[in-house]
């Protein structure tokens, strides 16, 4: 993950062990010129050598109205935090849980969900955080749209989506990841866009009020194996946007129903959701490098090996530099922009084979 960064690093697509073209040339020999504006675009974008970064997790369960929705809202955060620690390696302590009632679960339950509870732990995460730490906050509950706002319903005075953007103003330019699972999400995006920022909602109005399923898929994507799609024994949150999605859409398709919320994902600071993110360009490319994943400290969970935080390291980062080349594809010559591309798709492949050789993830060709 760029966030991760600190010092020099190659430039994208340099040759590793042979693979790609020599630095500065084309595949026919020709030498580029060496203040290429794309080259200068280049140096200003890519990241630097990876090191360690950890996760922090701030969960919120809103009013449920009703006890089963309470139960419901409560099972998806703590199926989460069980899977963030138990899979991936954050330390409890990393994870606070806000709720709605702190008696349904006072080991796990920090304290109730109120705006002032929230403004205490978002004010504790920006004097704990470090630089390049991450941030994933995940909302469960019921939404409201009235007078043009987004509230997120919480106990006392619910929370607008431009509330929101004030509590997160502290936290500057780390890595955030703001998942709103409940109805009438949709405007959480604009109101919170920004660099370095993922955010994710259930809905892509305010006027989709029934009650949301995405928050339901979005967990299971940590929680159970179905999103691994390259089969790195981790889910980056593209993936578990898009495992998501599908299920939502299969249930409904299932059940006979009109598909009544849109999950959008936006992490390119413009401020406008995507429904299909993962292109070279637009929404994905960064949520496709930001992982529940703690890579450093002592206190990191065994689940993950010190042999194994490095090979993630060292894949974040190409991941890193392969984001930063397709953001500046239309300002270089096509053919170096498919010959750095190439030897970093081969780079990646080889990572994850080292991945799997060193059991993080399943047995097959790299």
């Amino acid at each position: 993950m760029r966030a991760m960064s600190a010092g020099a690093a190659p430039a994208a697509g340099a040759p590793r062990d042979g693979a790609g073209p020599a630095p500065g040339r084309l595949r026919s020999g020709v030498p580029l010129p060496r203040a290429a504006p794309w080259a200068i675009a280049a140096a200003t974008l890519l990241p630097a050598a990876a090191h360690a970064q950890n996760t922090h997790i701030l969960l919120v369960s809103g009013l449920g109205g009703d006890p089963e929705y309470t139960e419901s809202f409560h099972g998806w955060l703590s199926r989460f935090a069980d899977a963030a620690t138990e899979k991936y390696g954050v330390p409890a302590e990393r994870i606070v849980y806000l709720g709605e009632d702190p008696d349904l679960d006072p080991t796990r339950i920090r304290a109730r969900s109120t705006a002032e509870n929230l403004r205490t732990a978002f004010a504790d995460l920006a004097g704990a955080m470090e630089p390049t730490d991450n941030l994933v906050v995940l909302l469960a509950g019921h939404g409201s749209f009235r007078d043009g706002t987004a509230r997120f319903n919480i106990p006392g005075p619910d929370i607008t989506s431009e509330e929101m953007g004030v509590l997160l103003a502290p936290l500057g330019d780390r890595r955030i990841t703001f998942i709103n699972t409940a109805s009438a999400s949709g405007p959480f995006i604009e109101a919170l866009s920004g660099t370095n920022r993922t955010i994710i909602t259930a809905t892509r109005s305010g006027r989709e009020r029934n009650l949301t399923r995405f928050g339901l898929y979005f967990v299971d994507a940590f929680a159970d194996d179905g999103a691994d799609i390259d089969k790195d024994a981790r889910v980056s949150m593209l993936e578990a946007f898009n495992y998501a999605l599908r299920e939502v859409e299969r249930e409904y398709v299932g059940d006979r129903r009109l598909l009544t919320e849109h999950a959008m994902l936006d992490d390119n600071g413009d401020g406008e959701g995507s429904r299909e993110p993962g292109g070279p360009e637009g929404d994905g490319s960064l949520a496709s490098t930001v992982f529940l994943m703690s890579l450093g400290g002592a206190d990191a969970d065994e689940a993950v090996t010190a042999e194994l935080r490095t090979l993630y390291e060292e894949k974040a980062e190409i991941e890193g530099r392969i984001a930063d080349l397709r953001r500046i594809k239309e300002r270089m010559p096509l053919e170096r922009y498919e010959d750095e591309l190439e030897a970093l798709l081969v780079e990646l492949a080889l990572k994850n084979r080292e991945i799997r050789a060193a059991g993080g993830g399943t047995e097959g060709p790299g």
